[in-house]
């Protein structure tokens, strides 16, 4: 006997949205709006959602000195998964059933389970948003699209420290790969795919 075919599915991926990173890059929470709107599109739409956040072992004892990005936050406190600084920031909070995948590095798959979680959901196209534009968001979708998922940046639920490195990546480099618009037209677009 065989299994049955799960349909493909879409999933709204939230990643670093949690207090440490939000802080280093905003104080104003009006600029979580979109992320809110991107979240709330999605529970109406009833797509899953899949909140990644970074944090590592106590001792920081998974994070390599010759790491120049991480490596830095060796002997420092904080980072360990029951950390403040590591929980999804309250403007987001999650549903009790929607998961936080935890990471160890850069890329949302980067130590972690999320590629075993998408596939339990027969999920097969990711809707990326997240801090940094040119962090989380770029070294997802290149592995992403290595994988063969299907997807789509929301421009403005991405946030980076550059202006110009954001504008290079969702107007050039994104698009190879993924179609890229503003959580706006992505809301438009389930709405048209819902009257079909």
């Amino acid at each position: 006997m065989s299994l049955p075919i799960v349909q493909g599915r879409t999933a709204l991926l939230l990643m670093d949205m949690q207090n440490m990173i939000v802080s280093r890059y905003t104080s104003d929470t009006a600029q979580l709006a979109p992320f809110k709107q991107a979240l709330e599109t999605a529970r109406l739409h009833g797509l899953p959602v899949i909140f990644v956040r970074v944090a590592f072992r106590e001792g920081h004892v998974n994070v390599s000195a010759r790491n120049k990005m991480f490596g830095r936050i060796i002997g420092t406190p904080g980072g360990g998964t029951e950390d403040i600084g590591t929980q999804i920031h309250a403007e987001l909070a999650p549903r009790e059933n929607e998961p936080i995948v935890t990471k160890i590095r850069v890329s949302a798959f980067a130590g972690s389970d999320l590629e075993a979680v998408l596939r339990s959901q027969g999920i097969d196209s990711l809707v990326l948003s997240g801090i940094a534009t040119s962090g989380v968001v770029l070294s997802t979708l290149r592995e992403a699209a290595d994988k063969d998922y299907g997807l789509t940046v929301l421009a403005d639920a991405c946030l980076d420290q550059d202006a110009d490195v954001h504008r290079v990546l969702t107007e050039k480099v994104f698009p190879v790969q993924a179609d890229v618009m503003t959580v706006e037209e992505w809301a438009a677009s389930l709405g048209e795919e819902k009257e079909k």
